[in-house]
């Protein structure tokens, strides 16, 4: 039993922090300013937020064939999604399934080249493109006591390790598409700018000091420190069983950028 809890504690800590104060979790590292989809993260936060400069908006879901994600959770990010863009042309999500990738755990490099191989939408005239991958294995940051679970890069670009999502929750199943949507919805966040990557938030004050572009307030779904996590907020969340919602700083930050 204690086994049990101490498993469910640390999946917690996990589910609130998203990578375990680890700092992969937004990544800002070499891009290509001369390819629009190749844009430091948070560039592109407007076009995908407002209808200024595009009217559609297109996913591209990519899994592979062991690591779908739950329908479940598809349909919830779709539904965040559209309570935040502005696209009178409206917001189209297409599925794809490509084979598994060797080379697991992969370095953020080797799943920036499986982007190169299988992403095939792109930005084009009055549509903006955003590409998520559900990785068939683990981030090469991960230690022992702390796991990546997903990563934005660049302006459009996510990674989902799906399968650390379905490692830690195979003890309690219910829990994957809540772990699901939390990092599909988080990630999404930092492609839209928060917190303040792009020094642009008109509410910046609520940037956490200590893990910079996340949100300080511990109820936010951009909330990244995990270590006032207790045993208290545990059983509420439990009680709970859902996914953080943005707060209305966070909120009122992508509105100013032309969501609502």
């Amino acid at each position: 039993m204690k086994g049990l809890y101490a498993s469910i504690f640390l999946l917690i800590i996990l589910f609130l922090s998203l990578s375990a104060c680890k700092n992969d979790d937004a990544d800002e590292g070499p891009i290509d300013n001369t390819i629009e989809n190749k844009q430091p993260l948070g560039t592109s936060a407007e076009d995908i937020l407002s209808d200024d400069r595009y009217d559609k908006l297109k996913f591209e879901l990519v899994y592979t064939e062991s690591y779908r994600p739950e329908a479940e959770s598809v349909n919830a990010f779709k539904n965040f999604v559209n309570a935040r863009v502005v696209k009178p042309g409206g917001v189209q999500f297409i599925e794809r399934e490509i084979p598994n990738q060797a080379g697991a755990p992969f370095t953020l490099d080797q799943i920036k080249t499986i982007e190169e191989e299988y992403r095939t939408l792109y930005n084009e005239t009055g549509t903006v493109a955003i590409y998520i991958f559900f990785s068939n294995g683990s981030s090469s940051n991960d230690t022992q006591s702390s796991v990546t679970l997903g990563t934005a890069y660049r302006n459009t670009s996510v990674v989902v390790y799906q399968k650390t999502l379905e490692l830690i929750t195979q003890s309690d199943p219910e829990l994957l598409p809540i772990l699901e949507q939390t990092t599909l919805e988080h990630e999404f966040g930092h492609i839209l700018g928060l917190i303040n990557l792009q020094n642009d938030d008109i509410h910046n004050a609520h940037e956490d000091p200590s893990n910079s572009k996340h949100c300080i307030v511990e109820e936010c779904l951009m909330y990244f420190n995990a270590t006032n996590v207790g045993r208290s907020a545990l059983n509420r969340f439990m009680a709970r069983g859902m996914v953080p919602q943005l707060d209305p700083l966070c909120i009122a930050d992508l509105q100013a950028k032309g969501g609502q």
